[in-house]
């Protein structure tokens, strides 16, 4: 079987984009573009993959990391100088080497697969990805002779007008005879108006010399796009969105509006599920069948359990049991655990805490840093005071208690199993199992004293 490599241009820094951050560092659908590539291409099964770096190098290792090795490119002088400086680790291997660009997050992986066999099929020394453009403005035009093979291909500021008039253009991305790739950049030139070596002078250099150059054109001009531009930039994260949102459709998840619904591409969501409009789904979330999600949540690393709802609220690096209600308006902080049909309801906030099955916080509570066992009712207003200004501390409530309305427990304090802590009360020691526990003043009454401070502030 062939051997085959690849090597992967992320060497410019994008001054078009706008930004401090490295243009292949810009994320679509969460995940940098430069990602995206080397996740579709590693499906390919290569023998080694090449990523030439330069403006940003150390971030676009770190992003990438051991899926691939790294050439640097000093000077940016063009396409054909960043292939270059891949000669050292690839010219001397038999094979095929794809070049493609870090800034085309879209093409899939079957493309490449495809581009891959047919380049290998037809024993051309190159082949050119090509597309149909609708507007080819600003792409170089794949030029064919009399019998439709590819003679070359010229960029937009070299075409000339019927040139120019060309709607099949050259996606930046190639299959290549290895050997030859590398004894044909030997020859090409930077006579041109940029004054830089262009990658695609290769074709022509070939087919000059008798070797066959073929072209595959894919299908969806859509997935070549390049993104140079925030514009650009804007249009990948649609198309990419789409793409997941139709996935998961035909997967049976109900999305109610897919306009409206953020879902990255590593979020595993089952059949029956139902996503309602405004809701955001991010990083490695898993979300079992039957639940409901949204409208307006936005759920970050998170395991959702079967048959559970969430509505308009954020939940972060946490895990959500079977069959538990979320909402509306609650936060669920970092490592926090929900058991089987809990329930956090209005503007509750939860944070590292385990919520053991069936308890409820049911309104406007802060639950943080707490260890809360299973048929626990934790009534309005009720705070765990888990930090003195320096250390944070732990609170624990065993099983079946009762926390009455507005209450705080200054940590570290147990509430034990069945004991009851009357509303208003703020506890400050343990409270034993089975017990009722009441810590507040006792009520004064003063009548006829409202009068005075009406009179007082008159005066």
């Amino acid at each position: 079987m062939t051997k085959r490599y690849a090597v992967v241009l992320a060497a410019g820094q994008g001054t078009r984009m706008k930004s401090k951050l490295y243009k292949v560092l810009h994320p679509v659908a969460g995940r940098p573009m430069v990602k995206h590539v080397i996740d579709q291409i590693n499906t390919v099964k290569l023998d080694e993959i090449v990523t030439v770096v330069g403006f940003g190098a150390d971030m676009v290792k770190e992003q990438i990391g051991d899926e691939s090795k790294f050439v640097i490119q000093e000077e940016q002088l063009g396409t054909g100088h960043a292939v270059l400086q891949a000669e050292d680790l690839l010219k001397e291997n038999e094979g095929t080497t794809l070049v493609v660009c870090g800034d085309t997050p879209l093409i899939t992986s079957e493309t490449y697969q495809a581009l891959f066999d047919h380049h290998e099929q037809t024993g051309a020394k190159a082949t050119v990805l090509t597309a149909k453009a609708p507007n080819p403005y600003g792409y170089g035009r794949v030029i064919r002779n009399a019998v439709d093979e590819v003679e070359r291909i010229v960029e937009q500021k070299d075409a000339t007008e019927k040139e120019l008039l060309v709607d099949e253009i050259n996606t930046g991305t190639y299959c290549f005879d290895n050997q030859a790739l590398f004894q044909a950049l030997q020859n090409v030139s930077n006579d041109n108006a940029q004054g830089e070596y262009y990658l695609p002078d290769v074709i022509e250099i070939l087919q000059k010399q008798g070797d066959k150059v073929s072209a595959f054109m894919t299908a969806s001009f859509e997935e070549t796009l390049g993104v140079n531009d925030r514009i650009a930039l804007a249009e990948a994260e649609k198309t990419m969105k789409q793409r997941i949102n139709e996935k998961h459709l035909r997967n049976g998840v109900a999305i109610i509006d897919p306009d409206n619904t953020y879902i990255e591409p590593d979020v595993e969501i089952e059949p029956d599920t139902i996503i309602h409009p405004g809701t955001i789904l991010k990083g490695d979330t898993v979300i079992k069948g039957n639940a409901e999600i949204g409208p307006h949540s936005e759920v970050t690393n998170c395991y959702v359990g079967n048959g559970t709802v969430i509505k308009q609220s954020v939940a972060i690096d946490s895990k959500i049991g079977n069959h538990v209600k979320i909402g509306p308006f609650a936060h669920i902080r970092p490592e926090s655990s929900i058991g089987d049909q809990a329930k956090v309801g209005n503007f509750v906030e939860i944070k590292k805490t385990d919520l053991a099955e069936k308890s409820k916080v049911s309104h406007l509570s802060y639950i943080g840093d707490a260890k809360v066992g299973s048929n626990v009712n934790i009534g309005c207003g009720t705070i765990t005071v888990n930090y003195d200004g320096k250390h944070k501390y732990l609170t624990t409530i065993e099983d079946d208690a009762f926390i009455g309305c507005n209450s705080n427990l200054i940590a570290p304090v147990t509430v034990g199993k069945g004991s009851y802590v009357a509303a208003g009360s703020t506890i400050t020691k343990d409270v034993p199992e089975d017990s009722l526990s009441v810590a507040r003043a006792r009520q004064t009454n003063k009548e006829g004293y409202a009068s005075k401070i009406k009179n007082r502030q008159k005066d």
